[in-house]
């Protein structure tokens, strides 16, 4: 059946000596999607031409929070133009978001409430940041009236905080972080979600599973983050990957 990296910063130049011979591995692997997020504008050609260059691939556009200074509110009428004109390899506005420990919050705000409205305008999924915000997520989310397909990536919090994003239609973004044996309120809550709200991720090269050098993540590393997972399950690991397949296919509305 196979594996989806559902948020791998592919295009990023740690990969460009070795794309080509990942992508070959990956195959290998079972890794049969992977999507790339946007992090700001002067990115989105380099994202769109790492994807016409290989098939695999999809991508998302979006203003990550440690990057909206860089930018001015027009960026956002490019964005909406981008979206509206995209191929069918762009499935999602992202990654947008809120950081607590880089950069101001203030500063963040008004820029993911507005990329949360034009995902609500323009019927598109997000995927979103959120370090240390998860309970400013859930407020954004309600009072722009958001209720379309998310993913909260790279989750890292409580099961209270989880089980509120997840009742507002959310997705749960599961890396590296639960390999490591010391990440027991993560891997505590991963353990208790529903199993529909479980999307696979990497964030490769960042946010590397246990053994693997800071910096130097690999989608190659999908089906560790598996194991780990179906570990702390009770699921069988043919229910689990059945599971995370439909639940990626349903966020980014693949049919």
């Amino acid at each position: 059946m196979g594996l989806v990296d559902a948020h791998c910063h592919f295009d990023f130049p740690a990969f460009d000596d070795h794309r080509d011979d990942i992508m070959v591995k990956s195959y290998s692997l079972g890794i049969r999607k992977i999507v790339i997020p946007g992090v700001r504008q002067q990115d989105w050609g380099r994202i769109m031409a790492t994807v016409r260059a290989h098939p695999p691939l999809y991508y998302c556009l979006g203003i990550h929070p440690w990057y909206v200074d860089e930018h001015s509110w027009g960026v956002l009428d490019e964005l909406r133009r981008r979206l509206g004109d995209s191929s069918e390899r762009c499935v999602a506005l992202g990654e947008c978001g809120l950081d607590r420990l880089h950069g101001d919050l203030g500063r963040q705000r008004p820029w993911f409430e507005a990329q949360v409205e034009l995902a609500r305008d323009l019927d598109w999924p997000l995927v979103i940041h959120s370090v240390k915000t998860h309970d400013d997520v859930a407020v954004v989310l309600k009072s722009r009236r958001f209720s379309g397909e998310a993913l909260v990536h790279g989750f890292s919090g409580s099961y209270e905080q989880a089980s509120k994003l997840v009742d507002l239609g959310c997705k749960i973004g599961i890396g590296g972080v639960i390999t490591h044996k010391g990440a027991h309120k993560t891997r505590s809550t991963v353990a208790r979600l529903p199993l529909g709200a479980l999307v696979l991720e990497t964030d490769a090269p960042d946010m590397a599973p246990a053994g693997i050098e800071k910096g130097r993540n690999s989608p190659l590393y999908l089906p560790q983050i598996f194991d780990a997972l179906a570990g702390i399950r009770s699921e069988s690991a043919e229910q689990l990957q059945q599971a995370l397949k439909a639940n990626v296919d349903g966020l980014y509305r693949w049919r």
